[in-house]
């Protein structure tokens, strides 16, 4: 069974920083691209960020680049993101997810990261509350 599993998530004030977690089990880790994912009460689902396989290929949203760093290491079928200078914009519950066995493709859409296919494998999420 494939499990992702957020951490990391908490109350902070706007400018300072969290680091988000996702441990995955139930596949091979470094065969996926995986990402990160946000959504908010009242808004639809965003993508936030997103790497392949070797972790040298990054992706991010505009309202997020230069702000948040994505990671992944291998050797402990984990994958971060490293979110600086958090906004209440930011406030969200952060999603971590895995693609499937075929092909990915990574958009942008009026500044927006697309991910298609939507990704099969999901975590429960971790809530990230900015006060400003």
């Amino acid at each position: 069974q494939v499990q992702l599993v957020e951490s990391g998530g908490g109350v902070v004030q706007a400018g300072e920083s969290l680091r988000l977690a996702c441990k995955v089990s139930g596949l091979t880790f470094e065969d996926y691209a995986v990402g990160w994912f946000r959504q908010s009460p009242g808004k639809e689902r965003e993508g936030v960020a997103a790497i392949y396989t070797g972790g040298s290929t990054q992706y991010y949203a505009d309202s997020v680049k230069g702000r948040f760093t994505i990671s992944r290491d291998n050797d402990k079928n984990t994958l971060y993101l490293q979110m600086d200078s958090l906004t209440p914009e930011d406030a969200a519950m952060y999603y971590c997810a895995a693609s499937g066995s075929g092909s990915v493709c990574f958009l942008f859409e009026g500044g927006k990261l697309l991910w298609t296919p939507t990704p099969p494998h999901w975590g429960q999420g971790t809530q990230v509350t900015v006060s400003s």
